[in-house]
């Protein structure tokens, strides 16, 4: 789950940049017309239920898109032994 964060926080290439917004946008409008307070014909109100999934998940992946550039410290193993500390010498 760090390393999620970890690359969420990390710099993002351009082209993924645009691409999120694009997502933004079209998720933003499909919610719009999900929950406006008119009725809509069942094709309208289907292609907005794609176009926001569609969009939330570019969005999210876009998120997580690093730019190679980029480097994300690699996490420990989970059993992996504690170091030794300085004042802990070894016999």
């Amino acid at each position: 789950m760090q390393q999620i964060w970890q690359r969420a926080q990390a710099p993002t290439p351009v082209f993924f940049k645009r691409l999120r917004s694009l997502a933004l946008v079209l998720s933003a409008i499909a919610t719009a017309v999900l929950t406006a307070p008119v009725s809509f014909p069942p094709l309208v109100v289907t292609v907005a239920g794609y176009v926001l999934t569609a969009g939330t998940v570019a969005g999210a992946i876009s998120q997580l898109t690093v730019a190679t550039d980029a480097t994300i410290p690699a996490l420990p193993p989970d059993n992996a032994a504690p170091e030794p500390s300085n004042n802990e010498t070894n016999e």
